[in-house]
């Protein structure tokens, strides 16, 4: 059925992760519109199961989990928010039509659910496919610049493929970052919506957690991936702290297994993936914390989620020269080049360490830190000029 006048439109949401306890930025935005409107429905398309890309990396192949009800989210119904992973059984190179079944399969799922005219929200340049399909009116929020990324051939034409056809017809394209302004400055209808933070979480009190090493830490959260992750700069910054301190990766380990056991034999710990909520304990209890990222044409693209979070807790930062963190004037944030990021850690580090053990109150910070409550309002109103008909106002340039 369609939504009655005056009522948000519902939601189909095809996503680059899927919903889980790692909260990313589309978690964030969806949960914030479902809290605020007690009518909306969403859709969360998750990433394919790719079994046979699983069994190849020595992992258990299983198909995708389908259509289910989310897991309990907090200010949101029951059965508002409901998830769809589908499954891909064989590679694009020898399965063509796979994208247009699984696309087919999404159209099934929002019609059971009663979603009659939805807005398509697209995270994944792959959604081209669904946009194309379901004629749904369309938003494209663009987190991260994939024709840039280092991909094979047919795969980077797949992606680039997707992308401009997704710039040319959505009715509005949002993005995460300036440099994501510039290059997809074709848009019918860009909008600026950055990331954010819930700032109350993480400056509330936490216990230290228990499996944050002892002694003094340099601390890293988010997913690690060669697309952003140095990890021959954290193989340098591990050894250049010693005995001293200890390099930490917090997130979802996505590296291949020789650049995990590299990192594990300079002495970095990878603690894997932790649920959101826990995450302002490990910053807090960091003596600094770091982005030993790759700088190139990707990562300048991006807006990193950690940005904000590191930003929250006041503790000392040490970036490489990559976009956001290179541009705050907050004067807890040290920007080192490659050849200097390991010594930058080890000085933050030994420095901090030698003031207290304890976390202290995080000061006001130099500059305003944009908040989740602010980013869900500028994409409400995305959304409901997208289902209603209308181009959202662009952001001045």
């Amino acid at each position: 059925m369609s939504p009655a006048p005056g009522d948000a439109p519902d939601l189909v949401v095809m996503s680059l992760e899927p919903w889980d306890e790692v909260w990313r930025r589309n978690q964030h935005l969806v949960a914030g519109l479902l809290r605020e409107r007690p009518t909306l429905r969403v859709l969360f398309v998750e990433p394919v199961s790719d079994p046979l890309h699983a069994l190849s990396r020595g992992g258990w192949p299983r198909r995708g989990r389908g259509l289910r009800p989310a897991p309990p989210v907090d200010g949101v119904g029951p059965r508002r928010l409901w998830l769809l992973q589908p499954t891909k059984l064989l590679p694009r190179r020898v399965d063509g039509g796979g994208d247009a079944r699984r696309a087919a399969g999404v159209v099934r799922a929002a019609r059971r659910l009663g979603l009659a005219r939805p807005v398509l929200w697209v995270n994944d340049p792959y959604g081209a496919t669904l946009a194309r399909r379901s004629r749904w009116p369309a938003l494209y929020d663009v987190t991260d610049d994939w024709t840039a990324a280092t991909r094979g051939a047919a795969e980077s034409r797949r992606v680039a493929d997707g992308d401009r056809y997704l710039v040319e017809h959505a009715a509005a394209v949002t993005v995460c970052s300036p440099a994501l302004a510039a290059r997809k400055a074709d848009a019918r209808s860009l909008v600026l919506v950055t990331n954010g933070v819930d700032l109350e979480r993480y400056r509330r009190p936490a216990a230290r957690p228990h499996d944050l090493p002892d002694g003094p830490t340099a601390v890293y959260v988010g997913t690690l991936h060669t697309d952003r992750l140095d990890v021959a700069l954290c193989e340098a910054t591990a050894r250049a702290l010693g005995g001293d301190g200890t390099l930490v990766l917090v997130g979802p380990v996505a590296l291949e297994r020789p650049a995990a056991d590299r990192l594990r034999r300079a002495g970095v710990v990878l603690l894997g993936a932790r649920a959101f909520d826990t995450v302002p304990a490990y910053l807090r209890h960091a003596d600094a914390l770091v982005v030993p990222h790759v700088v190139d044409e990707f990562t300048d693209s991006l807006d990193p989620l950690k940005l904000y979070e590191y930003r929250a807790v006041g503790r000392p930062v040490v970036s490489t020269p990559v976009a956001g963190f290179r541009d705050t004037a907050d004067p807890h944030v040290v920007v080192a080049p490659a050849e200097r990021f390991a010594g930058a850690v080890r000085d933050a580090v030994l420095s901090r360490s030698a003031e207290s053990d304890a976390p202290t109150a995080p000061d006001e910070p130099a500059e305003p830190i944009p908040t989740w409550e602010r980013q869900v309002a500028l994409m409400r109103d995305v959304v409901d000029a997208v289902g209603a008909g209308r181009r959202p106002a662009p952001t001045p340039p």
